[in-house]
Order: C-alpha cells, then sequence, then structure tokens
C-alpha cells in the first residue's frame, strides 16, 4: 500500500504489523464511547479513512458486530465501506455484504490511464469497472463511485468521458471532487506558480479557475441529464439515493468518529483522536483515551459551523431552524448580502430556506465567508 500524492487527510502505509494492535484499540475505544454516552441509537455507519478493507475483512465483520453489541444500531441503517479498485476482488466484496455492509464507496477517481498514473494510483481504469461490476454481481445494490477532476492539462472531452464511462456503471451515487493540491502533500512539492518564471517536467501547474468553474457546472448539467440530482457541492444522487451518513456532517449534527485521526462531535464538542497509529495504539494498550484535541463550540464559531455546512446543500439553510439553535436572524443580520445573492443569480430564497444556485455552489466558500459572524479570538 502507498499513500495518494494529493492525500492531505492522516493516512499512513507500511503498518500492516501494527492491524491486530489497532483492531484492539479501535474495540476498546468502542467500548469506551458506549460506557460514556450510553446505547445510543446509531442511523448510520462509515468505515472510510485511507484503504480501510486493508483490513481482513473477518476484522472488519467483528467490528460491525460490537457496534451491534453495544448500540442501538436501527434495522434500516445505512453501513457504507469505502473500498479502493486493485485492492479488493470478488470474495473481498461477498464477505463485506455478509458482514452487514449495504453501501459501497468506490475509489475510482477516473476512466483514464493516464490520469489514474499521474494520481499515483495502484489501479488501472478496466480494474476500476471490474470492481463496480463485481460490487453489482456479489448482491451490492447501493455503489457510490469518487471521481476526481481539474487535473493540471486535463480537457472537457477527458471529463466529461470519464463521466460517461461512471454512468454508464449506473452507480446510484457520485462524488465528483475538484482536486485541491493541499501544502505538505507530494503533489504541492511539484507546484509550480506562474510568478516563478520556472518549470521543469516534474513541475506542474494547477487547473486556472475559470475552468475549474466551467468543469464544475459542465459535472452539474451531464449529471443532471443522466438523471442524478446535485444534493451537495460535489455529490451527485438518484432519488433516494443521498448518503444518509454524510447528510450528519452537512447538517452539523452529532457524530462519533473512532480510530487514529478520528473527529467526532458530539453535545457541542469537538474532538480529534491522535493523528498518529502508534501513539493510537499505545494509548489504548496503556487504557487511556487517544484525544489529542478538544474544544466545545458556542457562539459565532458554531453559527458559523452550522452556515457552512447547510450552504454546502442543495436544499439550503432552515432559517428558522437556525435561528432557534443560534439566536440569530440571518435575513435580518445579512440582508444585504443575501440581496445581492439573490440579485446575482447566485442564492435563492424561498420556503424559509436560504439555498445556493449551481453557480453559487461553486463558490460557496467564498459566499459562507461573506455571511460569517466575527469570531472571538
Amino acid at each position: 500500500m502507498r499513500k495518494c500524492p494529493y492525500c492531505d487527510f492522516y493516512s499512513v502505509a507500511g503498518r500492516e504489523h501494527l492491524i491486530d494492535a489497532y483492531v484492539l484499540a479501535l474495540k476498546a475505544e468502542l467500548s469506551q464511547v458506549r460506557r460514556e454516552i450510553g446505547p445510543v441509537s446509531l442511523r448510520s455507519i462509515f468505515i472510510g479513512g485511507g484503504t480501510p478493507t486493508v483490513l481482513p475483512s473477518g476484522e472488519i465483520a467483528g467490528l460491525l458486530d460490537l457496534c451491534r453489541e453495544l448500540f442501538a444500531v436501527e434495522p434500516d441503517a445505512e453501513i457504507t465501506c469505502e473500498c479502493n479498485p486493485g485492492t479488493v476482488d470478488a470474495v473481498a466484496l461477498r464477505d463485506l455484504k455478509a458482514a452487514g455492509v449495504n453501501r459501497l464507496s468506490i475509489g475510482v477517481q477516473s476512466f483514464r490511464d493516464e490520469e489514474l498514473r499521474f494520481l499515483e494510483r495502484v489501479h488501472t481504469a478496466a480494474e476500476g469497472r471490474e470492481t463496480v461490476l463485481q460490487a453489482r454481481e456479489v448482491g451490492f445494490e447501493r455503489v457510490s463511485l469518487d471521481l476526481i477532476y481539474c487535473l493540471p492539462g486535463q480537457t472537457r472531452a477527458q471529463w466529461e468521458a470519464t463521466l460517461g464511462e461512471a454512468v454508464a456503471l449506473e452507480p446510484d451515487h457520485l462524488s465528483a471532487y475538484c482536486l485541491q493540491i493541499e501544502e505538505g502533500t507530494r503533489l504541492a512539492e511539484r507546484l509550480v506558480t506562474r510568478r516563478s518564471g520556472y518549470q521543469s517536467r516534474h513541475c506542474l501547474l494547477p487547473m486556472p479557475e475559470d475552468e475549474q468553474a466551467e468543469l464544475y457546472l459542465r459535472t452539474a448539467d451531464v449529471l443532471r441529464e443522466a438523471g442524478f440530482e446535485q444534493y451537495e457541492v460535489s455529490s451527485y444522487a438518484r432519488p433516494g439515493a443521498e448518503c444518509k451518513h454524510n447528510l450528519t456532517y452537512w447538517h452539523n449534527e452529532p457524530y462519533l468518529g473512532v480510530g487514529a485521526s478520528a473527529w467526532s462531535f458530539v453535545d457541542g464538542e469537538r474532538r480529534q483522536n491522535a493523528a498518529d497509529v502508534e501513539a493510537y495504539v499505545a494509548s489504548w494498550e496503556a487504557r487511556e483515551p487517544a484525544i489529542a484535541y478538544r474544544e466545545h463550540c458556542a457562539g459565532a464559531q458554531a453559527a458559523n459551523e452550522t452556515l457552512m455546512m447547510g450552504l454546502r446543500l442543495r436544499e439550503g439553510l432552515d432559517l428558522e431552524a437556525f435561528r432557534e439553535r443560534h439566536a440569530v436572524d440571518l435575513v435580518h443580520e445579512r440582508g444585504g448580502t443575501i440581496g445581492a445573492l439573490v440579485s446575482g443569480g447566485l442564492a435563492t430564497l424561498a420556503g424559509g430556506r436560504l439555498a445556493l444556485t449551481t453557480a453559487g455552489l461553486a463558490i460557496a466558500a467564498e459566499i459562507t465567508t461573506a455571511l460569517a459572524f466575527a469570531e472571538e479570538e
């Protein structure tokens, strides 16, 4: 296994010798969480982060069994597992289904081998197609594909070809992410700005922002024509196939995260586990929680988080719920800005909701900043 050059999330490769100890630590943390919050009801479980299928399918099954023992997992709970082509086969997929996984999120990323090589993926386009077909053959009814676009030098025709192949495989959900070259990644080390005046064959230039915006709008058009509804900035689903788990984040509702670097949000407190597998394992071997960061979210900070998450959704922000939760009348406080957004075709204000249009979703971060409230230092 190896880490992708564009990934800025915590993940590591070459730690297979820690799998047994890591699984024991996960079980210890789940048991501790149960003691803290009781037998809460779970409507979704998401097994993700890097390539979770590096764990033997029997270990994943054991973790899901423990979740059912400790918590009230709802009968129709959405149970998702991320997987990558080239790392699973029909046997592994069948085992995941038998363990209770009922939704797969497959990291295809592209259906062009040249782009997959640039992204340093371990699979080919053919293997991506085969994994999707195998998932259907073993009985997965809910399949989501992850795609990445806005690669340096990528053309509109190339991206549309990948979209067309994805649609032809008949997933019920697609996540399309514009490539972000983040600090600290291997891609960032190759980044060249136009001001530098220097470029070698090992360097790259990011796609210009106007071309990124064009591809973003085109993505929405192509997928709408294929029967997908855009329900979040980067997420598209056939009716009724929206990801329940991710909607929890975007509605800024409580969630539990277990594992190295995992985040949780419970009772207004946001916390993160140690972003280090060895440190995480060592903490639980010493029977100590591996929490590295925690903060209580309140006031303007909490309001801004609800605002940011809500405006990512096509359904928009429920203004009355926002007022009740944060004691802020957004229309009263930001009426001028909201009016300008509506008149400019970037937002709609109707039915008690403030929602961004497709053009507005393309610049959701900038709009959120314009509407945000000043936070205390």
